[in-house]
């Protein structure tokens, strides 16, 4: 007998297993493949339908502007701002009280924030009220006013509400707070002196800008 002859039946027997054993593993894998592929699919599917359904449910809102715009009134101001405000107040707003409040009432604490501009208008300011006598300028400025009083919505906000056990709270409160806190603003800058300092502001803003235009005293006269 041949001395190769059993090395080379036992390589053909080893190729004879190696090639069923190769193609059932090939097959597995491809299968595996397409299995793979059919459960992404199906998560694509659904997240596809999930949005679809998210966004019926919740509709992202679309603001459609009118192309055409309607100017009412165009008005040229002189306004001449001179002190600006920032002021914080604390309101106490409530509704329903009394011996019923705690099952009927509505307390909240609000924190508002606002801002008080004043300066004079110069629009207001005619011929009649400027004059030169020997050099000096004598100048009768417009008294000063509060050109804006505005809270800051978004910085304004409630730091703590009480309500009845039986009810669900006073709708507008809120909405009454902050026009109430919108007055109290303005009320604080009037108090604190907020018009005298526009004045002082705007004479000595003035008197800067007449001195440079050559005049060599200024005299402002009041009322």
């Amino acid at each position: 007998m041949r001395p190769w002859l059993p090395a080379l039946i036992g390589l053909a027997i080893l190729i004879m297993v190696a090639i069923p054993c190769y193609l059932v593993f090939t097959a597995f894998g491809a299968v595996s493949n397409l299995t793979n592929s059919g459960v992404d699919q199906v998560r694509q599917m659904a997240n596809s339908v999930g949005t679809q359904v998210a966004n019926v449910l919740h509709p992202t809102p679309t603001i459609i502007p009118d192309p055409i715009t309607i100017v009412h009134q165009v008005r040229s101001l002189a306004r001449l701002e001179t002190i600006q405000y920032s002021v914080e107040k604390v309101l106490v707003a409530e509704s329903g009280q009394g011996p019923f409040g705690f099952l009927f009432g509505d307390r909240l604490l609000f924190i508002a924030h606002g801002m008080v501009i004043a300066g004079v208008d110069l629009e207001k300011l005619t011929p009649a009220d400027l004059r030169v006598e020997d050099g000096v300028l004598y100048v009768k400025l417009p008294q000063a006013e509060v050109f804006i009083a505005a809270l800051d919505n978004e910085s304004s906000y409630i730091y703590d509400r009480d309500k009845g056990i039986l009810t669900r709270g006073n709708e507008g409160l809120e909405t009454e707070a902050r026009r109430a806190a919108e007055q109290e603003i303005l009320n604080a800058a009037l108090e604190d002196g907020i018009l005298e300092q526009a004045q002082v502001n705007a004479e000595s803003y003035l008197l800067r800008l007449f001195l440079n235009l050559g005049f060599p005293d200024v005299i402002f006269e009041s009322d």
